[in-house]
């Protein structure tokens, strides 16, 4: 039996996070090439991407397998470049100016291309093996789980200040955390709050940081969620002067349960920075998420978990897993049978469908994959509600 009473927390980083600096280089190498492949005539379901980032004090990796239009090293050490730019890094141990910039790209193993590439009767395969999670709950407006949906607010929030120029004293590097109590299954108020913020100023304190990042913080919660009784951890260690990979390292792929569900929901353990959507890591998850929140906006449920899996080289899923926790007007194994009916869960399907041959991929590298809204452009496609009335037409 589900648990009804309990408390549950998620986290969130920002985007000067030393692990998101490096999705974010990830994913502008992504979408640089889908925006140069038709420039040059290459179809963009032939591009594959696979970069990977390393970031430390005043030095970035880029390391990867790749295939469609020539990109310049030059100009990949240039995306870099205004990928730090960016995100705001000018300090002296990380600087989007003097960074010593390494690429190692090469051209994707003929091995693999030739189990993904589509040919003759054979479809286009899955990239990889691997189990991939979708995830949706009637907690949240975007159908997330509260605790890191609210942990991302947080973050963007402070995020906004700072670029905006209104909050000067606040560096790129940040991390959040929300302990949320639910009562007979639904969330209720915030019992603790964290944020670790860095800050430009080396005098301020942690009393500063509270005193600037608090107004931020009530605005991004439900109103009657923060009380007395919250409890407040705000730069804990003290100080948090040097931040970004000058203090910590950074990886692309590090943060896969903040990108995804904070938690409340299985990974398959893939991550999705980086990655063209061949890469079922990445645009299955994507599928998944789709369908999951559909089936809750639908009313078919409140909460709903569904799993694909694939096997390198194979076109069709495997599997396809459905939950509703208890919650479901209709019967798992009917959704299992009509929703592969309403999307093609191939990869070419999911990318036609989706529309995932687009340079959109550099805006999900922070704040999370999923719980964002549409945008005209395509970004954001696998967060429609469009299956709706066709999910309602199936079970009336």
């Amino acid at each position: 039996m589900t648990r009804k009473n309990y408390l549950f927390t998620s986290e969130s980083v920002s985007e000067g996070h030393p692990d998101k600096v490096c999705d974010r280089i990830s994913d502008e190498i992504v979408d640089e090439f889908f925006r140069e492949g038709p420039k040059a005539g290459i179809d963009p379901y032939a591009i594959r991407v696979a970069a990977e980032c390393l970031a430390t004090t005043n030095r970035v990796v880029i390391a990867g397998e790749v295939r469609g239009p020539h990109i310049s090293f030059d100009r990949i050490t240039q995306i870099a470049r205004e990928a730090i730019r960016a995100i705001g890094y000018e300090q002296r141990g990380f600087h989007w100016n003097t960074a010593n910039i390494e690429v190692l790209l090469h051209e994707q193993s003929v091995d693999i291309a030739q189990g993904v590439d589509a040919a003759g009767n054979k479809d286009e395969g899955a990239g990889d093996q691997g189990i991939m999670f979708g995830y949706a709950v009637r907690e949240t407006p975007d159908l997330m789980p509260a605790p890191l949906y609210y942990s991302h607010k947080i973050l963007e929030s402070l995020a906004q200040a700072r670029h905006s120029g209104k909050e000067k004293g606040l560096g790129p590097d940040a991390k959040s955390q929300v302990t949320v109590r639910y009562v007979d299954g639904k969330p209720v108020e915030a019992t603790q709050i964290v944020l670790s913020h860095q800050h430009v100023d080396e005098s301020l304190t942690p009393a500063d940081i509270r005193r600037i990042a608090e107004p931020y913080i009530r605005a991004a919660l439900p109103s009657d969620w923060i009380t007395s009784n919250t409890v407040w951890h705000v730069n804990p260690t003290g100080k948090f002067f040097i931040g970004g990979p000058d203090g910590d390292s950074g990886l692309t792929g590090r943060k896969i349960i903040v990108d995804t569900y904070g938690g409340a929901a299985p990974h398959g353990g893939g991550a999705f920075s980086g990655k063209d959507p061949t890469k079922v890591d990445r645009s299955a998850a994507y599928a998944a998420r789709y369908l999951a929140k559909n089936v809750v906006a639908a009313g078919l449920a409140d909460r709903c978990t569904l799993q694909l899996a694939y096997a390198i080289g194979v076109a069709e899923p495997l599997s396809i897993y459905v939950d509703l926790h208890g919650t479901g007007q209709v019967p798992e194994d009917k959704l299992e049978a009509v929703l592969p009916q309403l999307v093609r869960l191939t990869p070419r399907g999911i990318r036609e469908h989706l529309q995932l041959n687009r340079p959109i991929y550099a805006r999900t590298s922070a704040y999370g994959h999923f719980g964002r809204a549409p945008e005209a452009d395509g970004g954001f496609s696998w967060e429609k509600t469009d299956l709706v009335d066709q999910l309602k037409s199936h079970f009336r």
